[in-house]
């Protein structure tokens, strides 16, 4: 609290908390549901725009974590929950529980409780021992879960970790296969998703200059977490005729590509 007291009395307007598994904080001091204590007290801070954690452990996403979220405009309706796979095979293989249907109900609360959510996840593909079967289990499940946000990562052996001296491995040529036919599957929901944004108003944290082109300017709104996801361009900058970097502005969506919006700035936020 001290620190983020200090840092938004500095300046900062976002906050982002980074742990392996931010929700088991505060279980080694015996807290219950200290992730969303902690929360509850870092969203009152006076100053502070936008608050957000990754990231999250399937099973600890609990109702208070969701209500503390829904409760504060400061919090971001994001949650980043990597599952790496869906199978419950493979997942057991990975020594991780759950499955598609657990993680479907867990996903479809967090929606009941905040509709406006932004979910991102993890996936990896061709773990030692996936077979066709798991792999259509995590397409179908990808398909049915919409993320708007969905990274995979290819399987690679490393000596000395547990998964180093499994059998059944998975050929290279496979798991590069199945890695590009769960990242296509996104791809369509990410676009679709993206043009349904067209015209909705968002409030964006701009950042400066665009990585492509200096003719165009980038930010971000609640649901891109910093350097992960896709960007919001500028290419109008409405009533203004200079955009300060680090400041809120409210834009429209002008325009969707498959993970990137380009819109027009209307106002300060």
């Amino acid at each position: 609290m001290a620190e983020a007291e200090r840092l938004v009395a500095e300046g900062v307007r976002e906050i982002t908390l980074i742990g392996q598994d931010t929700t088991c904080y505060g279980e080694d001091l015996g807290m219950k549901d200290g992730l969303a204590q902690l929360l509850d007290r870092l969203a009152r801070i006076e100053g502070l725009r936008w608050l957000r954690f990754l990231y999250a452990y399937p099973n600890k996403v609990t109702p208070r974590l969701l209500e503390t979220m829904a409760s504060h405009d400061t919090i971001c309706k994001y949650l980043d929950v990597p599952l790496q796979h869906a199978a419950p095979a493979v997942l057991r293989r990975m020594k991780r529980g759950g499955g598609s249907e657990i993680f479907l109900a867990m996903i479809e609360r967090a929606r009941a409780v905040m509709p406006d959510i932004s979910l991102r996840t993890s996936f990896i593909a061709g773990f030692p021992g996936e077979t066709d079967a798991d792999f259509a289990e995590l397409l179908g499940f990808v398909e049915q879960a919409r993320f708007d946000w969905l990274g995979v990562f290819e399987y690679s052996d490393e000596e000395g970790s547990a998964a180093f001296a499994l059998d059944a491995k998975v050929p290279r040529a496979v798991i590069g296969q199945r890695r590009r036919k769960l990242m296509a599957a996104q791809k369509r929901i990410s676009r679709a998703t993206r043009k349904a944004q067209i015209g909705q108003p968002m409030t964006v944290l701009i950042e400066g200059e665009s990585e492509e082109t200096p003719l165009l300017w980038q930010g971000r709104s609640a649901m891109h977490a910093p350097e992960i996801d896709g960007k919001i361009l500028i290419n109008d900058f409405g009533p203004y005729t200079a955009l300060q970097p680090g400041a809120f502005y409210t834009c429209e969506v002008t325009e969707a590509h498959d993970y990137d919006l380009v819109a027009r700035v209307t106002g300060v936020a």
